[in-house]
């Protein structure tokens, strides 16, 4: 009995001290608004107005202020303000220096260049954002390959990744054809989290994979985005997922697949052990965003009675469940839209077609009708012999070379490929890989 006592009191002494850590830094979030007001009152204007006003200070300063420390110079301010930088339509990259700080990004002659380059009407173009660090060149190379093959309108690509990487992908996207390079431009950044907690953020889950949570502070002059992860293919023009954004209600700033259709099979509603979305959760590998949205959005959330700006939320969140998630990242942005479900918009299974859908059997009745617009390989299914179907649609698409007949030199040998798959559950299914594929290359 005396043991099962003191087992009784260290766990509410852990927990006593944990939730004193999660509120002292909310509490330390809103002493830092209050010395930012000067202690008083704004001239004439209500406590509520005032406040409010204070609340409003956009993304990455309010972000910079608060989580980062107000007064605080920045590590490597000193090699960013003497940077001269270079482009290439638009190309910009900061010197190697392990993992470069958001606040950096500001203080330095790239933050003009950036709103220079992103500032336009909304509409005009598409924007694609991805993430590649380690051995995911070739990977993402495919995906960028696979946006511009089908597309008909002016895509611009927002690279993300670590400085070894830079050269390689500029040298291989100039490598590209005149007539393909005419379809995209882009711009290639470095990895960029909060410097305070860089190096928590970058390993959380897999290797940056979190950096998507900071784009709507770091792009902060694009309206709207499309995040990918790096083991998406396209097979339908990326216009065509861009048109949702004009779906949206009032409310709703982000899209987002179900994580499974069969409940039975889900992960989140089995396993689990923090809030997520719906009944079986969201997959973040596919995620449409109204970035303006999101900035000015103040979020319901467990820890506060208050609600929080984006750049306010993502810390105290991670400090408080990082012991309690698995799949990183994803799981904090279901945690976000379990407290605020009116903001999320769900798009189908066929716009984030995952060897969930087939290997059990085939679950997605939307691409059962309509074929499978974006193949998602995750769980490295493109690089093994798991779900060979998978795997053919990536190695086709690798393999095309610009210019050719997209019909003799990639549907047909696409084809012939996935015929040796019958003896799997998704390659069963394989018809829906190629039927949307095939509409898009005969409407080019």
């Amino acid at each position: 009995m005396r043991c099962y006592l003191h087992a009784y009191l260290l766990c509410t002494v852990f927990t006593f001290f944990s939730l004193l850590y999660v509120y002292s830094q909310l509490a330390s979030t809103l002493e830092d608004r209050d010395e930012r007001s000067g202690g008083g009152r704004i001239s004439g204007e209500s406590n509520h107005d005032a406040g409010h006003a204070l609340r409003k200070r956009p993304g990455l300063s309010g972000l910079r202020d608060r989580e980062w420390g107000q007064n605080r110079p920045c590590f490597y301010s000193v090699r960013c303000k003497s940077l001269s930088v270079s482009y290439w339509n638009p190309y910009w990259r900061l010197p190697s220096d392990d993992v470069c700080g958001v606040n950096c990004l500001l203080e330095s002659p790239l933050s003009e260049k950036l709103s220079s380059a992103t500032k336009e009407p909304k509409n005009e173009r598409s924007h694609l954002a991805v993430v590649a660090c380690g051995a995911r060149l070739e990977e993402t190379l495919t995906m960028l390959k696979s946006a511009v093959l089908f597309s008909r309108k002016l895509v611009h690509f927002h690279i993300f990744a670590e400085d070894d990487l830079h050269d390689s992908f500029r040298k291989a996207l100039e490598m590209w054809p005149v007539a393909i390079r005419t379809k995209f431009t882009f711009t290639i950044y470095p990895i960029m989290f909060p410097e305070k907690n860089a190096s928590e953020w970058k390993k959380l889950f897999k290797p940056c994979a979190s950096q998507r949570l900071f784009l709507p502070l770091i792009l902060k002059q694009v309206d709207s985005l499309l995040y990918v992860d790096t083991d998406i293919l396209f097979l339908r023009p990326v216009e065509d997922l861009w048109g949702l954004l004009s779906q949206f209600n009032v409310s709703q700033l982000a899209a987002m697949a179900p994580e499974h259709e069969e409940p039975r099979i889900g992960w989140y509603n089995r396993f689990a052990r923090h809030p997520y979305y719906g009944k079986t959760g969201v997959n973040s590998g596919v995620m449409l965003m109204n970035m303006t949205r999101i900035r000015e959005k103040f979020f319901k959330n467990d820890m506060t009675s208050i609600a929080l700006q984006w750049g306010e939320i993502l810390m105290p969140l991670l400090q408080k469940y990082k012991l309690n998630i698995t799949w990183g990242d994803q799981d904090l942005l279901n945690i976000i839209f379990h407290h605020n479900p009116e903001s999320l918009y769900v798009f189908s299974c066929q716009w984030n077609y995952r060897p969930d859908h087939c290997f059990y059997g085939s679950n997605c009745q939307q691409a059962e009708e309509e074929g499978v617009f974006i193949l998602h390989g995750n769980r490295g299914v493109y690089h093994n012999d798991k779900q060979p179907a998978f795997r053919a649609v990536y190695e086709a698409i690798k393999q095309y070379s610009f210019g050719e007949d997209m019909e003799i030199s990639l549907l047909q040998p696409l084809k012939a490929a996935l015929q040796a798959t019958t003896h799997t559950y998704c390659g069963r299914s394989s018809h829906l890989l190629t039927k949307r594929l095939k509409e898009s290359i005969r409407s080019i």
